[in-house]
């Protein structure tokens, strides 16, 4: 590398310009492939991207070129649904999603109160999401607006484009989460803090409707309609008990959904995690508003929640996008993502191909959260987030890449057999921040 601006690497290099469509081929010109490419970055931004024949000799004089032959380059892994908060009681016995709340995550996300507990929190997280090739995620905080504070905190130290909020929760829970009147202010005051400060940006987050009074839901939308560049994040229809309860607390809504919509919660920048028990109705008006589900394949499977029916979600025009729901979720890598989404989907008659597989992981993760200005794809003055995939990582998916004879089927693989040990390194705004250990 001649100056600090420039870096060079040659690898072979995958990107998605678009959906790739459902057949066993991508679609004409959504798939972006150099067998031997070079990916020139300058600062925190892609310069360049194409075959390395035909790039080199355009190359500053002198340059020095990462070699990276052997390994595979995708853009960063995004993660629309998360909580670092529940990092620590992954893998807790399991039981359905009222009951692990009540058991396991409530009592967890109370020790958020201490502020040193949140910080070495949150960079556990970062450290665990790199290591798996994340480079972006919507996450959720707990009700304390310190939990906050200290995540904001640790991902601009790493300049790292995240999206996050703080939980919202005024009833139905234990004393020590219920933020009361303070909710809302609190969730100002970070917005006013956070919102737009380097590559961050604000989710207004009411945990979901039982734990919130119809008060602050409204407040919450308030927030919303004053500033449109926020997000939201909540939760919707994941458990067949949750919609019982949301029926009793709201005995004169239309449905679950009604309940968002009626406090301004529902539109374009707004994601519903799980979005499982819901009806073609539903699935409709969210379409209309432009807004998505986050599909949480392995958090589902864990709890017993039900099936994603992501065939549903595309014949009404919903958006979709994959996300891990850590704790619930067994796993914060995107290849456990992918391989539990295409286990629903065999059991759903819905094959996941790995072309819309990891389309979804990027580009299309990036869409459905309004960031593909920004990230999802290799390419010329996209911000430089991406992974470094080594197909060799262990012996068994060096046995079965070498048996691969086309680019499908080494990405199938990848995504059945990987996880954190196929990271090889994961670069985040032009530099490499986590690099796997040879040892």
């Amino acid at each position: 590398m001649t100056s600090s601006t420039n870096t060079l690497i040659r690898a072979e290099l995958v990107s998605f310009a678009r959906n790739p469509g459902e057949g066993d081929k991508p679609s004409p010109g959504s798939l972006e492939h150099y067998g031997d490419g070079l990916l020139w970055l300058q600062g925190q931004h892609i310069h360049a991207v194409g075959h390395f024949s035909e790039l080199a000799p355009s190359l500053p004089e002198g340059s020095e070129v990462l070699d990276y032959r052997g390994k595979l380059i995708m853009p960063g892994f995004i993660d629309t649904h998360v909580h670092y908060v529940q990092l620590d009681v992954m893998a807790s016995y399991g039981r359905q999603l009222l009951d692990w709340l009540n058991d396991y995550t409530f009592p967890e996300e109370c020790r958020f109160a201490n502020h040193a507990h949140a910080e070495a929190l949150s960079n556990a997280f970062l450290d665990e999401m790199l290591r798996a090739g994340t480079t972006t995620a919507q996450v959720f905080g707990s009700s304390h607006p310190g939990s906050m504070d200290a995540f904001f905190s640790a991902c601009n130290k790493r300049q790292l484009r995240m999206l996050a909020g703080k939980v919202l929760m005024d009833r139905n829970a234990p004393e020590g989460l219920l933020d009361g009147a303070s909710g809302i202010a609190d969730t100002e005051r970070l917005i006013e803090d956070w919102h737009n400060s380097q590559r961050l940006g604000y989710s207004v987050t009411p945990r979901f409707a039982p734990t919130s009074t119809k008060t602050q839901m409204d407040a919450a939308g308030a927030l919303l309609r004053n500033d449109p560049t926020l997000w939201l994040q909540t939760h919707l229809a994941e458990n067949s008990g949750e919609l019982d309860w949301v029926a009793e607390l709201f005995p004169g809504n239309q449905d679950y959904l009604s309940v968002y919509e009626e406090a301004g919660l529902v539109g374009p920048r707004s994601t519903f995690a799980h979005g499982i028990h819901l009806d073609n109705g539903m699935r409709t008006r969210l379409a209309e508003r432009g807004a998505n589900i986050a599909f949480c394949p392995s958090s589902n499977l864990f709890l017993g929640s039900g099936l994603f029916d992501r065939y549903a979600a595309q014949e009404t025009g919903m958006a979709f996008s994959y996300a891990s729901d850590i704790g619930a979720g067994t796993d914060l890598s995107g290849f456990d993502t992918l391989k539990s989404a295409y286990q629903v989907g065999q059991l759903s008659g819905q094959p996941l191909t790995a072309w819309q597989g990891f389309y979804g992981l990027t580009h299309g993760n990036a869409k459905t959260l309004a960031l593909d200005s920004h990230i999802g794809q290799l390419a010329p003055s996209f911000e430089a987030d991406f992974v470094v995939i080594d197909p060799n990582a262990t012996p068994l998916l060096t046995r079965r890449i070498q048996r691969c004879s086309t680019l499908g089927e080494r990405l199938f693989a990848l995504m059945i057999l990987a996880d954190d040990r196929a990271i090889s390194e994961t670069w985040a705004a032009g530099k490499c921040q986590h690099q796997r250990d040879q040892s």
